[in-house]
């Protein structure tokens, strides 16, 4: 049976890879882009159904690198709460976010109706290794099929969380100096497993296995990425050493005093999530809070995304940090890839998130004005081609 095609007319497109369409027609089949472009331009093929959007503006379904969405509820304490595996170890490779996740969480309904149709979602940053991040559709709520990267990424974290939460139990790390030691031991103890494993393989012989040091392997390879919380530019700079040393991918999470790094940070070529910009300064580390951070690394040409980490911002609010980081300096241009190609470049989904380009999936949202303007809405959100959310329904 051949899939049912649709056409959304009339609306203003941004495609994000490609000029802006003023009036213009998206086409979609089976979950993907067909075509897209001016009306008058492109044939509206016979049997099409047509979705009227003239008035709307049209944009690729909005993502967000860093957020906890599905394993810290709002509305819960300790019932809802799956953030952070504490207490016997700040060392926990093993735990995974994606088997925190409630998939039933109000937070993904929020997203949608934000706009929002990619998430990744990471263990917290009281540990030193919190565990694989993941990276999920939000359309629920069957986990499964929202699973984009089930383990894309290992989280870590420098600074003051760690320090805090070992520090009270009178256990390592109660320092940075701590903080840098764990996390190196535990990867040459990764790289020892990586070799012993390897001889075990070619002599035949049995490997009692270990799940967390399995997942660092993946790390080594450079199969995924370092995902490095961190605020303060000593901690960043900390972050690149450790990942320099053990030639691993680095992503910098927060990066609050990353504008301090520019220089290393071109070199390296290291992307940056930066936020929650929309929070106040809740610690020490924040002291430097604030948009500016953005304008500066966009400047010089690293690649940024912006992040709600939810719940620190509500989801549903990231055009409204892509609007901030506009009133900041950057063009709207700029502030719209930094929550749609950026992150998708970021995640390793550019291929099929991000832009609205035949071939890659039919997610977007349709907004009844400017998406960065304070009095429009989000009226509706397309996931896989599907209308997922609308406005009062």
């Amino acid at each position: 049976m051949t899939e049912k095609l649709y056409a959304l007319i009339g609306a203003e497109i941004h495609p994000v890879e490609g000029k802006r369409i003023k009036k213009g027609i998206l086409l979609w089949q089976g979950g993907k882009i067909l075509a897209l472009g001016e009306q008058g331009k492109i044939d509206l093929p016979a049997g099409a159904e047509q979705i009227e959007g003239s008035g709307m503006v049209v944009t690729p379904g909005l993502i967000d690198a860093h957020t906890h969405i599905g394993i810290q509820e709002e509305i819960y304490e300790l019932e809802g709460d799956d953030l952070n595996e504490t207490g016997e170890s700040a060392v926990t490779p093993e735990m995974r976010a994606i088997d925190g996740i409630n998939p039933y969480d109000l937070a993904f309904r929020d997203a949608l109706s934000g706009g929002v149709t990619t998430v990744m979602i990471a263990p917290g940053s009281a540990n030193v290794i919190g565990g694989s991040v993941c990276v999920l559709k939000t359309l629920g709520p069957d986990l499964d099929k929202m699973i984009l990267d089930p383990e894309a990424g290992v989280k870590v974290a420098f600074g003051e969380n760690p320090k805090r939460v070992y520090g009270e139990q009178k256990k390592t790390p109660a320092s940075r100096m701590g903080i840098a030691a764990l996390l190196r031991q535990t990867l040459i103890n990764a790289q020892d497993y990586e070799l012993k494993k390897q001889k075990s393989i070619e002599e035949g012989d049995v490997h009692e296995r270990d799940l967390g040091l399995e997942l660092l392997g993946r790390l080594l390879r450079r199969e995924i990425p370092l995902r490095a919380h961190a605020h303060r530019a000593d901690d960043l700079y900390t972050a690149i050493r450790i990942a320099k040393e053990f030639n691993l991918k680095l992503i910098l999470e927060h990066g609050t005093e990353a504008a301090r790094l520019i220089p290393v940070l071109q070199k390296e070529n290291i992307p940056v999530v930066v936020g929650p910009s929309f929070a106040n300064r809740a610690k020490v580390e924040m002291e430097q809070i604030g948009w500016q951070v953005v304008k500066s690394l966009v400047d010089a040409g690293v690649l940024v995304s912006l992040i709600t980490d939810h719940g620190c911002t509500p989801i549903q609010y990231l055009t409204l940090c892509a609007a901030m980081a506009v009133r900041h300096g950057l063009t709207w241009e700029q502030a719209l890839a930094a929550i749609t190609i950026n992150p998708a470049k970021i995640l390793g989904l550019s291929h099929r998130l991000g832009s609205l380009v035949p071939g890659k999936d039919a997610d977007f949202a349709v907004f009844n004005g400017d998406p960065f303007h304070y009095n429009s809405r989000c009226v509706a959100t397309y996931v896989d081609g599907r209308r997922v959310w609308e406005l009062g329904r």
